[in-house]
């Protein structure tokens, strides 16, 4: 806009200054042309119209004059010419004056004579050029500004349709899960921004190769753990059996529940490793039916629950969802293992799966002493247990699942049961 509005400008002083300084020149050449006719004869002034090998006289039509004295009394001229005031150190003046309603550019001249000082003043009475350089500066700032808004609309249009590969590829990789490393397909983007489809490709790569290593050590670590800690358990019990080891039975039995919590903390300990949404960027999820899984887990824990005198049961129907078959056993194992060991003999554990408000869920209930309002945020942290909590567990059951829970983006909601009772925990899935 600046450099529009500075383009109309030079365009406007181009038109006017030829036409200023060619009518400053003439009316140089009128002032010289009127002194060389003026006559002064006993100390009168007069303007003699002959030639006499003299300048000619402008053309009334196009110069106007006016000769006054010192005292700016009129001696020959047109009185309409008004009288310029000048200092003693100013030979020539150029002013605008009003004569008819038209402003015009004047000049005076002071000469120095035998009869005084004379005054002689020409206006130059053509048309002036102003007008139409003024007509013209603004024909040319609108139009430049026409230009401009046009040139804007292109530009914004061509920016649009340039940008539209760009949008399309950040559209691309907003709608992609977080859990979606695949590579961009370079073929459908610009050679402009290829560079950058392939740096993406290459850190997605990087990604993967990092989470396929966190995932090996997981199962290395898994592996290495459980074995050593599976044997010393069967060694335990062959050594429980033996009629020698009946003084020491109770020690036995003793360690024997110390290595059955090591181990249970250890498979949490790698469950939440394994739920962590760093390790299961590459998970490959895939359809999963809750009520099956339901079944699955609730059969493993049907013997621990009859030993107990608890009665465990299941109420599901058949739904669906994209996720880890192993992580969703991992979450209602620890739900279940929870409820069974917080339950009193007699009372009951239910585990269900279906489809509450249009969204899938999974939920496990008992009739154990229940979760204080005032603990059910904190049971959700790692390591937390309850003061009145029973038994040497680890607390990590409720991370686990909140973990879990989280890497699909399920909501988790501890609440009371059926009459007040005990406790449930609500899973909803999108």
């Amino acid at each position: 806009m600046l450099l529009a509005l500075c383009g109309a400008l030079v365009h406007y002083f181009n038109s006017v200054a030829p036409g200023v300084i060619s009518s400053d020149r003439r009316l140089r050449e009128a002032a010289n042309s009127l002194m060389a006719h003026v006559l002064i004869k006993d100390d009168h002034v007069a303007i003699d119209a002959g030639a006499g090998g003299k300048p000619p006289l402008p053309s009334p039509d196009s110069i106007k004059y006016a000769l006054r004295d010192g005292q700016g009394r009129l001696l020959a001229g047109d009185a309409q010419l008004p009288a310029v005031v000048m200092n003693n150190e100013t030979s020539q003046l150029f002013a605008m004056s009003q004569v008819d309603r038209r402003s015009l550019r004047t000049l005076t001249t002071r000469f120095d004579t035998r009869a005084g000082v004379i005054f002689i003043s020409v206006a130059d009475a053509r048309p002036a050029i102003e007008p139409a350089a003024r007509f013209g500066f603004m024909s040319t700032l609108l139009w430049d500004f026409v230009q401009l808004d046009v040139t804007l609309v292109l530009v914004w249009v061509g920016i649009q349709l340039g940008l539209r590969p760009v949008k399309k590829l950040r559209d691309e990789i907003a709608d992609r899960s977080p859990l979606d490393l695949r590579p961009i397909m370079e073929s459908s983007v610009p050679r402009e921004i290829a560079p950058v489809v392939v740096t993406l490709n290459r850190l997605f790569a990087m990604l993967r190769t990092a989470v396929q290593s966190q995932q090996q050590f997981i199962a290395n670590t898994a592996h290495q753990l459980r074995t050593p800690i599976t044997g010393m358990q069967a060694q335990l019990d062959l050594l429980a059996a033996e009629p020698a080891a009946q003084p020491i039975k109770e020690r036995l039995l003793t360690l024997q529940e110390g290595i059955r919590q090591l181990a249970h903390s250890a498979n949490q300990l790698l469950t939440l490793a394994r739920a962590d949404p760093a390790a299961n960027i590459a998970a490959k999820n895939q359809p999963v039916d809750l009520n099956a899984i339901v079944g699955e887990v609730v059969a493993k824990f049907f013997d621990r629950a009859l030993q107990a005198n608890i009665d465990l049961g299941v109420e599901a129907t058949s739904v669906s969802i994209r996720a880890d078959p192993s992580l969703l056993d991992d979450l209602l194992s620890n739900l279940v293992d929870n409820a069974l060991k917080y339950t009193p003999a007699g009372g009951s554990v239910t585990a269900s799966a279906g489809v509450q408000n249009g969204k899938p869920f999974l939920a496990v209930e008992d009739t154990g002493p229940g979760i204080p309002e005032a603990e059910r945020q904190r049971v959700r942290q790692r390591f937390y247990r309850s003061p009145n909590a029973p038994g040497h567990g680890s607390g990590l059951g409720l991370a686990i699942v909140d973990e879990i829970a989280g890497l699909y983006g399920a909501s988790v909601s501890i609440g009371a049961g059926a009459n007040g009772l005990g406790t449930k925990v609500l899973l909803l899935f999108p």
